[in-house]
């Protein structure tokens, strides 16, 4: 932290910190105020002595939004590192009771894996971690190491294709396709082999992807299918297949929930594809988090179904 290496620390109060780190985070007084639980004049009154020690505006008003500066934006990264890095210190070798924890845990999920995981998960923090926070931020198709290094995000739960070393990984279940349709499709009397596959209309769930596993493979095929609607939602996408005569392709176990529950079909797909593994992802200078681990066992040990 270059900036604050030049001040004079000796007298320097580490909530300020604190302070700072949330208002990057949220860019409104308010609301960086709300999850400190403090008062508004409080941390209006920190962003003035911060500004005054460092000499800089840190955070300005665009219209709503307060932007950073470019220095603020300097030492985002160095004190959130410091922060996480004094609570790691402060709490290794501590006992973690979740019957007292007020933690609040970020986790980054798409919607299917959210439908999959976390029912099961707030049911049991219901009684053994009643004042847990889990907030949850939508999962986009690259991986979010920034956040996590940022201390945005406590720990990703979904399919990646490629993790830097620096993250632990922990397989939660593996998963595979299947195809659904309206109950009575008029064109699948007589069952879904690849011709007829090709000959419907399509939606796609893309979550942000260029390219899914089955559009690889008819490439691969020199084969194309007919998509005629693209969502980032498979609740919304289970939807629509109901209610229409197009198909979708989803998670088996998701598929077989949402077949409970809507008027749709199921068939295999008609050409086969591996299956694709879920995990558990964090940074691996975290696991000596007693929170972070008590919360990963119980994620682990989910079997949705």
């Amino acid at each position: 932290m270059p900036y604050i290496l030049s001040m004079n620390t000796s007298n320097f109060d580490l909530n300020l910190l604190r302070v700072f780190d949330m208002l990057l985070r949220e860019q409104n007084v308010s609301r960086a105020a709300q999850r400190l639980a403090l008062t508004q004049p409080t941390v209006s009154n920190a962003l003035a002595r911060l500004r005054d020690m460092l000499g800089d505006p840190l955070l300005v008003r665009v219209g709503r939004r307060m932007c950073p500066t470019p220095r603020a934006l300097a030492l985002e990264g160095p004190i959130r590192a410091a922060l996480q890095q004094i609570e790691q210190t402060l709490s290794t070798g501590d006992a973690f009771d979740p019957q007292r924890s007020h933690r609040q845990l970020r986790f980054a999920l798409t919607d299917f894996v959210e439908q999959l995981c976390m029912p099961s998960l707030l049911a049991s923090l219901q009684t053994q971690a009643p004042n847990l926070r889990i907030d949850v931020a939508h999962l986009s198709a690259s991986f979010p190491a920034e956040a996590l290094d940022r201390g945005e995000l406590d720990m990703v739960l979904g399919r990646f294709d490629h993790v830097p070393a620096r993250f632990s990984r922990q397989l939660w279940r593996s998963e595979t396709l299947r195809v659904a349709v309206c109950q009575d499709h008029p064109r699948l009397s007589d069952g879904l082999d690849l011709q007829r596959f090709l000959q419907l209309r399509h939606v796609w769930v893309h979550g942000g992807q260029t390219r899914g596993m089955v559009d690889q493979w008819l490439a691969e095929q020199n084969l194309v299918r007919q998509i005629v609607y693209t969502t980032p939602n498979y609740l919304q996408a289970a939807h629509l297949v109901a209610a229409t005569e197009l198909c979708v392709v989803l998670p088996t176990l998701l598929a077989q929930q949402f077949a409970r529950l809507l008027p749709l079909k199921l068939y295999e797909l008609p050409f086969a594809l591996p299956p694709f593994d879920l995990e558990l992802v964090r940074l691996t200078h975290r696991q000596h988090d007693p929170a972070l681990t008590w919360l990963e066992a119980q994620v682990l040990a989910i079997q949705p179904g």
